[in-house]
Formats: structure tokens, C-alpha cells, sequence
């Protein structure tokens, strides 16, 4: 792998860039896989050079059905934190943002990961207690977390409304440590890092079913042929259900359409990631200068990547009632992500029923920020068959025995949480 540096930046500046080479091989696809990886996004591609990495000499294949990254890795609003409740989430986010802390050097790639801070506002006094117990959950665990009142807020967001008749702004809870990291480039830095250690990157290779015998799954079918595998690992997110349902599975998952929106670009002015405490809207500024923001889920089920306008609207409200100032920027452009929710809205990595098959999914609203500690833990599982602690209490099998992780609270219903 040819490293990246300043030094190398410089040189190919002065030669017209003409050294650089591809980031990954357009591979075509073999007969037979140690591990074949359905989905190539960013869950798909750090499992792939997890595996590659801690295990030299497996024959691994990631297949996508399009072009790498067009998934919901390229779709998101970039955020990565590690500020939840739950000891089990808030467990494995921690151990997944702190591998966001030395991914660039791990990968020697520029991601542009910017531990800018997440601010989440409060304005009630229960909304207060809330966040005070969160914290308090944060750094009992080791994370980072400060209670931030209103005094301390304004100098530095005077754009706010804090004195907003409905949703008075009364303080925040500031998670330092989160940020946001360019999620194209995540892409392509697994991608890179994976095809230099001998996976299969194969594009425009769409999976339409499985070869199962004796309760067994010994290959794949694909557009592009049959291709065996001792073990097959669902990375897929949004079309986690339908590709499961090709191996007679049904999972506890139901696919939704989240929007996310970007504004022309402005000067800068929003350093950090803010969330709205009275609705669900949160925002950043991008490196361009574009304001970068999202909301809800759409609220019915739906596998097309594009959303209505009642939530452009809602999404549009909730940044009004935080932010007047927005107002008066124009919108650029908008798109959609299918989200794979669960049941109680948490994920699931653990072997499936089928032998030989394993899930990663059910990511709900924290797919981008856990794809390198997921990538990490995934590939032991399939190469060990157990589960790492930071993903003990992800198993499928919690829904039956009602070990349910409801960071919400929001009960049995997907798009609520």
C-alpha cells in the first residue's frame, strides 16, 4: 500500500498526480470464500479488513450489489459519539469511538474525523434530571460528559433561541469527545486498507439467494454467478429483513426512510453537533460551509431512499424553534437513508439459526458511528463463533427472552425509537 503524507502529497502536486494509483481492485468474483461479506458500506468493509488484519491468509469476498458506499454509509449526517443510558450500549459505543480515535492512523488515511463535541439541550427541569443521569452514566463507564446550564451556553451559541416562549433553552449535556468524521472517506480508507491485504471488493454483484442444505448455508447465488462460502455475514442494513427472508428468516427488524438535509454553504459559525432537546432535530456545519441536519424517521415502512415533505417540514420546524436564523438559508439538497430498526432499538450481531450465516444489523440511528467497532467485533465473532463483551447483549435471541435494550423507552414499536 502506497502510504499518504505531506511529503508525498507535495511530490505528486509538482508531477500532475500522476503517481497515484486505484484505492482497491475491481475484483471479480471466485468459486469458493473462507468468509464471504454481504454489503459493501462502511459495516461490510470494516468487517472485511478486521478479518484480513487479524487473520492473514482467509480468502474473504465482500460483495455489493452497486458501487461501494452508495448505501447508508454515503447517506448519514456523519455523527459519531459514545453518550448513551444503557450500559450495553453506552459500553460499546465507547470501545467504537475510541477506535474512531486512531482510525486515521490506523488506516493512514485522512477521514477528516473532528472531535468537535455533541451538545444535546434540555429545557425542562425533567429533561434536566434526565441528562444529569446520563452523565452520570457516561463517566461512571469512563466516558466524557458535562452539564452545561444556560449561563454557560449563551456567549458561545448566541445564535440560539434561548428564550424561545415554548422551548426556553435551560442548559445542555456536552459530550466533548463526539464529532463528526467525512463518511465517504471511511469508505475508501476500508476499501483501501482491505484490497491492499487480498479481499475481493466485487461490485455490481447483487445477491438473490442462498444455497441451504441440511441447515447449512454453502453458498451464495448472485447476478454475477454462484459463489460458495464456509461462512456468509450479513452486512446490509435497511434490506436486512429482505435479504434474510432469501434464507426462510424472519427477523425483528422493519425498514424505515430517515431524511437528512444539507443547506447552500454559509460562513461558519456552528462549531460543534447540537441536538434540539424539544424535538428530534439535531445539526453541524460542514467543512464547505453547509448546514448539515436531520430529524425523524418518515414513520411508515419503505425501502426507497428518498423521503416526503411533511417531515422536510417537521425537520424544517424543529430547526426554526432552535435556530431562527436558519430561516433564511436555502435549502440544497436532501436524501434518504433505509434504517434497519428493531424491536426495542438496539442492534443485533450473532450467528443466525441458519449455520454458517451471521447478522450485523439493526443499527436503528447509531449505524455510522459504530462501524469500527462493529467491524471489529463482528469478525471475531465469525471467525471464534462468541461474542466479544462490547457486543454480549446484542444477541438475536434477547427478543425471545425478553433481555430488551430500550435506550428510548418507546416500547415495541421501530419507528419510535
Amino acid at each position: 500500500m502506497t502510504g499518504f503524507s505531506a511529503f508525498r502529497i507535495f511530490a505528486e502536486a509538482l508531477r500532475g498526480n500522476r503517481g497515484w494509483t486505484p484505492h482497491w481492485r475491481k475484483a471479480d468474483p471466485a468459486a469458493h470464500y473462507d468468509v464471504v461479506i454481504i454489503g459493501g458500506g462502511g459495516h461490510g468493509l470494516s468487517t472485511a479488513w478486521h478479518l484480513a488484519s487479524q487473520n492473514r491468509g482467509l480468502r474473504i469476498a465482500v460483495l455489493e450489489k452497486g458501487p461501494i458506499g452508495l448505501g447508508n454509509t454515503g447517506r448519514n449526517t456523519t455523527v459519531i459519539r459514545a453518550n448513551y443510558l444503557l450500559p450495553s450500549n453506552q459500553r460499546f459505543y465507547e470501545y467504537s469511538l475510541r477506535k474512531w480515535e486512531s482510525f486515521e492512523q490506523d488506516l493512514n488515511y485522512n477521514a477528516m474525523v473532528s472531535q468537535r463535541g455533541v451538545l444535546n439541550l434540555w429545557h425542562s427541569d425533567g429533561q434536566r434530571d434526565a441528562h444529569i443521569r446520563r452523565g452520570n452514566t457516561i463517566r461512571l463507564s469512563g466516558g466524557d460528559a458535562e452539564l452545561l446550564d444556560a449561563a454557560a451556553l449563551r456567549d458561545r451559541y448566541k445564535f440560539l433561541d434561548f428564550d424561545n416562549a415554548r422551548f426556553p433553552i435551560k442548559g445542555g449535556l456536552w459530550h466533548g469527545r463526539g464529532g463528526t468524521v467525512r463518511h465517504d472517506a471511511v469508505v475508501w480508507a476500508y476499501a483501501r486498507a482491505a484490497s491492499e491485504l487480498g479481499v475481493d471488493i466485487v461490485e455490481n454483484c447483487e445477491v438473490t439467494g442462498f444455497e441451504i442444505e441440511a441447515g447449512r448455508c454453502r453458498a451464495v447465488q448472485t447476478t454475477r454467478g454462484r459463489i460458495a462460502a464456509d461462512k456468509t455475514a450479513i452486512c446490509v442494513a435497511g434490506s436486512s429483513g429482505r435479504l434474510a427472508a432469501m434464507a426462510g428468516l424472519r427477523l425483528p427488524i422493519e425498514s424505515h426512510v430517515l431524511q437528512a438535509f444539507v443547506s447552500e454553504g454559509l460562513k461558519p459559525f456552528i462549531d460543534d453537533v447540537i441536538g434540539f432537546g424539544a424535538g428530534h432535530f439535531y445539526i453541524s456545519q460542514s467543512d464547505k460551509g453547509g448546514l448539515v441536519f436531520g430529524g425523524d424517521l418518515d414513520g411508515y415502512n419503505s425501502y426507497a431512499q428518498r423521503g416526503n415533505l411533511p417531515m422536510v417540514r417537521h425537520v424544517c420546524a424543529g430547526a426554526m424553534a432552535l435556530m431562527p436564523a436558519i430561516g433564511r438559508a436555502r435549502l440544497l439538497r436532501s436524501w434518504g437513508g433505509i434504517m434497519d430498526m428493531t424491536m426495542d432499538g438496539s442492534p443485533i450481531i450473532d450467528r443466525l439459526p441458519v449455520e454458517g450465516m451471521f447478522l450485523n444489523g439493526g443499527w436503528c440511528y447509531g449505524g455510522f458511528k459504530s462501524i469500527p467497532g462493529a467491524g471489529d467485533c463482528f469478525a471475531r465473532l465469525i471467525v471464534s463463533g462468541e461474542p466479544r463483551p462490547e457486543i454480549a447483549a446484542f444477541r438475536l435471541d434477547r427478543f425471545h427472552r425478553g433481555h430488551l435494550i430500550d435506550e428510548a423507552g418507546a416500547g415495541p414499536w421501530p419507528n419510535l425509537h
